[in-house]
């Protein structure tokens, strides 16, 4: 998907765009933000839109501080009035009409995220606990794994819906030479595609490819070929395909009655890591939620007046 606006500094009169005279500084630090991170998310809803958790941490904070920023230019008086104005409030209206999509993907990852730290806390009882001939690892993996499948439905759903989304950002078009409104067009539109692109990561991160193989059980298929344990392994991309592998090695170890501590305290570590991270990803995704919130009473509020 070709990116929302590039704008390069030309001479073009939609492409090319000063500041009004008269804005809110808020803008500038805007415009700073939107340009720090759209040349990471040129393309919102691509499939190998995969990143670690400490990236996509750092994009929700930048995109709270935008949300905030946007905060403080759209209560100016010059601003409400531009957005009321143009087509009897139609701006404001497909705003609301996407906030709600955003949100509804926001409130899902949160809730994924949850239920995923269930998961770990049980698979680290299990591990802690492990003894011979004890089956509560197999069956708190097969318990994680079940759970990741039934995520799978639920992402897809919401990364049509944002594709959806996208797609009428896209097709919304301005012809306008009234320079306050138009900036005010752009900033929605990339923030818009910039928000997409975020909360479609998080989603993409929750679903890195399944442990079981189709068709096969979860031991059977394991082989010791796929198995790993040095430390010296290169580090994968994603946290959660990373304990995927290492949950497959220690299980595959219990199958064959080759179990070691240190794949143990192995695993264990990746879930702890996956634990921090899933508190940093939580804690952005709350900011951003009331953000949205925010955003959408504050487009209420210029309707309701």
């Amino acid at each position: 998907m070709e990116a929302i606006s590039k704008f390069p500094y030309t001479h073009q009169p939609l492409r090319s765009i000063s500041f009004p005279t008269r804005v809110n500084p808020s803008s500038q630090r805007i415009e700073s933000l939107l340009n720090n991170l759209k040349p990471h998310h040129q393309h919102p809803l691509s499939s190998n839109n995969y990143s670690e958790a400490e990236k996509i941490h750092s994009d929700l904070v930048d995109l709270a501080e935008i949300y905030n920023c946007m905060e403080e230019f759209f209560n100016s008086q010059q601003t409400k009035q531009s957005l009321l104005h143009y087509q009897d409030g139609k701006l404001i209206s497909d705003s609301l009409c996407y906030s709600v999509t955003l949100l509804d993907a926001c409130e899902c990852s949160r809730d994924l995220l949850l239920v995923l730290r269930e998961h770990i806390q049980t698979l680290q009882s299990a591990i802690r606990r492990r003894r011979k001939g004890d089956s509560s690892i197999e069956n708190s993996v097969s318990c994680y794994e079940n759970f990741r499948k039934k995520t799978k439905k639920k992402i897809s759903n919401q990364l049509m819906q944002m594709k959806k989304m996208q797609n009428k950002v896209n097709s919304f078009s301005l012809c306008d030479q009234d320079q306050q409104l138009v900036f005010l067009v752009r900033v929605l539109r990339e923030v818009n595609t910039i928000t997409i692109s975020i909360l479609s990561s998080v989603l993409l991160f929750l679903s890195m490819p399944t442990i079981e193989t189709k068709g096969s059980s979860l031991i059977s298929k394991l082989k010791p070929m796929m198995l790993f344990s040095s430390e010296k392994e290169v580090k994968n991309k994603n946290e959660i395909k990373d304990l995927n592998k290492a949950l497959c090695s220690l299980i595959g170890r219990e199958k064959n009655s080759d179990y070691s501590i240190s794949e143990g305290q192995r695993a264990l570590r990746l879930l702890e890591t996956l634990n921090i991270n899933i508190d940093s990803l939580e804690g952005g995704l709350d900011c951003i939620f009331r953000c949205l919130v925010k955003h959408r009473v504050l487009f209420l509020n210029m309707l309701a007046h």
